[in-house]
């Protein structure tokens, strides 16, 4: 019998508001350790948490984005244990009833098949402060500053059967919550992080024993554990030994996981009611509003871009990975619409390969949506061939001229008059009498050398149809 994966994800992310989640100190990154901080977050005795509406609200929008159930009353529980980078205590979470449960994320495998992977339910809690090791003479330094910023913890289904499907599924995630604004999801900021449950068996038998492979923040460690953790247990189990339920850290360095703690099946974390918060209670109205504000979703942008711009589906995945390269492509078809596929082309292949060349993005791009129409459109009128528009973009990038002013400047506009091109051509003809006999004679081939030497006498400056136009009738004449 083969070996079957099972994968389930906790993904959490840190909510994208100034304040944390039951006090008013900031959530700043980068700032100085512990200078964010405040008797609430700190877990001072006496000191009263406030709820912050704002991660209420943005939790609500992720659930409705993954089609899930909104509670309008779901409850604040204590999660009891002691860490050194948790100083109440005890972490407020949500256990019992979280304010959103189901919903399902939709991937597609590498095969193009689609499928539907579930997600148990999201509940918000604050975040830990973060332990340092490293660099401070061998002992352990804690900054708190990260201790209280809200979180949602999104648990999904065991439904993820290899490490490709459950990165097909994190990326999705990813990317609606990075739509939605609810979070900078900055994974080297530690703001998505995700714990893998991963566990193997026999296909048609029971899930296996599972381990938990701990806080990792990068697509590319995921995947590996993953893969790694599949790989570990199917040779214990074959090799007659039996898998240890636990916790593991994985060791991108090594690329191995190893054993944190073990973790027992019942966890007694001593859940109880939170005693300072009440239930939280939205009314339908408040959700049906939030409903209402959401942005188009991912899927919805890649359905419409290929529908309405006729695009393929690998140019409408490139040109909504985020909401503001969706909104610059459609200012620059709104911009220059006759051709949406020469604009995706323009885009996503010679602006955003030169942006990457230089280190920026579009929000920092020297050449705006409006002045990379202009170009387009002298493409559209053959004022200029597509070369010249390649060179005169290497310019714009660097200048704040516009496409006109450099065409004129350089002398770049195209000769499309056919009495010039035949004339270079004819030129072309005498020059090369041997290849002109071996074309009529069956050498097909060698249009390309002609078309060659026409835009070289040309320089650059011919119109590339007409001269393969006039090249066939003079050719064959």
């Amino acid at each position: 019998m083969s070996w079957e994966t099972v994968i389930g994800l906790e993904v959490h992310c840190q909510i994208n508001t100034d304040t944390k989640a039951f006090c008013g100190c900031s959530t700043a990154f980068g700032s100085e350790p512990n200078t964010q901080t405040c008797p609430v977050c700190l877990g001072m005795p006496g000191q009263l948490p406030v709820l912050n509406t704002l991660a209420v609200d943005k939790s609500i929008l992720t659930g409705l984005a993954i089609n899930a159930d909104i509670n309008l009353e779901s409850k604040f529980d204590r999660k009891n244990y002691f860490y050194p980078d948790l100083p109440k205590g005890y972490q407020i979470t949500q256990f019992t009833v979280p304010i959103v449960e189901g919903g399902h994320i939709d991937i597609v495998s590498k095969e193009g098949v689609k499928k539907r992977l579930g997600v148990t339910r999201i509940h918000m809690e604050e975040d830990a402060g973060k332990s340092m090791h490293e660099g401070l003479d061998a002992v352990s330094h804690i900054d708190l500053n990260r201790s209280g910023i809200p979180l949602m913890e999104i648990v999904s289904e065991p439904d993820m059967r290899s490490a490709d499907e459950a990165i097909a599924y994190l990326k999705q995630l990813h990317q609606i919550i990075r739509f939605l604004g609810v979070s900078g999801a900055d994974m080297e900021k530690g703001q998505f992080r995700c714990d893998a449950n991963v566990s193997v068996r026999r296909t048609g038998e029971p899930f296996g024993t599972r381990t938990e492979m701990k806080n990792m923040n990068s697509f590319r460690f995921i995947k590996q554990a993953i893969e790694f953790e599949v790989v570990r247990q199917i040779e214990i189990i074959e090799d007659g030994g039996k898998i240890v339920q636990e916790s593991r850290l994985w060791d991108s360095v090594k690329n191995e996981s190893r054993s944190m703690r073990s973790k027992e099946e019942a966890h007694d974390y001593r859940y109880f009611p939170e005693p300072d918060l009440p239930p939280l209670r939205v009314s339908q109205a408040h959700v049906d509003a939030i409903k209402d504000s959401m942005p188009e979703l991912p899927g919805q942008l890649r359905q419409r871009f290929e529908t309405d711009f006729n695009l393929s589906a690998y140019d409408a995945d490139v040109l909504t990975q985020t909401r503001a390269t969706a909104e610059w492509y459609e200012t620059l078809v709104a911009a220059h619409p006759a051709d949406p596929k020469r604009c995706a082309n323009w885009m996503a292949n010679e602006l955003l390969g030169r942006l990457k060349e230089a280190g920026k993005n579009l929000a920092s791009s020297p050449v705006s949506a409006l002045r990379l129409a202009a170009l387009l459109d002298r493409i559209a009128d053959n004022t200029i061939n597509g070369k010249s528009a390649k060179d005169i973009l290497d310019d714009m990038m660097v200048s704040d001229d516009s496409a006109d002013a450099i065409i004129e400047s350089k002398g770049l506009k195209q000769v499309s008059d056919s009495g010039a091109i035949d004339a270079i051509i004819q030129a072309v003809m005498a020059a090369n009498p041997n290849q002109v006999e071996g074309y009529r004679g069956g050498k097909d081939k060698l249009m390309g050398f002609f078309v060659g030497q026409v835009m070289k006498a040309s320089r650059g400056k011919a119109n590339p149809a007409m001269v393969n136009q006039r090249l066939k009738a003079l050719l064959n004449g």
